[in-house]
């Protein structure tokens, strides 16, 4: 992929505080994208997004507060011109024998991994027609083989999976789906986001990689400096 095909789109990336999620906001940002960094840990995604530049910007925003989606939502529409790439990354784990003793975690991995990566497509899914865009979800090795053990977290990806076929096959093809099933990452908390540029994630029926982005038909205005707080 060239730069010249990334240049100026836009791609929203949630957990991008840490781990896979910051590894694939300096590799897109090496490709040209302009990024909205969407996470919990503020200060995280503001040392990120000032050493990508002019442009990242920065918005704090959890998942399963839908309020704090819509606000982002907005500032990316208004300051950067709407999302042509959104990234859904952000997640949680929990390793630990199935048992009443866990059912907060439990529901806790239900509302960020899935409803939070559905909540974040909903409100983000107008953006995503007008441009063309892509939806790249991030699911799990867990969620094609399960283990004793994962069986929450398990079940989260598998579901994500699910979703992401069906959404595949609904919003083709104004909006192409994918999703990416990576291995074990050992972040400072546990999220996953792919490395690779939005064209090279793995397609959720075939896992084979889909051609290069469309170019997106709107103009994409320069970014606004990432905010200092």
């Amino acid at each position: 992929m060239s730069t010249e095909q990334t240049s100026g789109q836009v791609a929203v990336i949630t957990g991008a505080s840490s781990g896979i999620g910051a590894a694939t906001a300096r590799a897109l940002a090496g490709h040209g994208y302009n990024l909205a960094l969407l996470g919990r840990r503020l200060d995280r995604i503001e040392a990120l997004a000032a050493e990508l530049g002019d442009s990242a910007i920065a918005i704090a925003a959890d998942v399963t507060d839908r309020d704090s989606l819509v606000t982002a939502a907005n500032r990316v529409q208004v300051e950067l011109g709407g999302a042509d790439v959104l990234i859904n990354n952000a997640g949680v784990m929990l390793l630990a024998p199935f048992s009443s003793e866990q059912r907060h975690e439990l529901r806790q991995m239900v509302e960020v991994n899935l409803l939070g990566a559905m909540t974040a497509t909903e409100v983000f899914l107008d953006q995503l027609r007008n441009g063309g865009g892509d939806l790249i979800n991030i699911s799990s090795v867990a969620g094609r083989t399960a283990r004793a053990g994962n069986s929450g977290y398990a079940a989260t990806k598998w579901g994500m999976n699910g979703w992401s076929e069906a959404l595949r096959q609904e919003l083709q093809p104004d909006i192409r789906v994918t999703s990416s099933n990576p291995a074990l990452w050992r972040p400072n908390s546990p999220t996953t986001s792919p490395t690779r540029p939005p064209n090279k994630a793995p397609n959720s029926s075939t896992n084979s990689w889909p051609s290069p982005p469309r170019t997106s038909p709107r103009s994409s205005p320069s970014p606004s400096p990432a905010p200092g707080g």
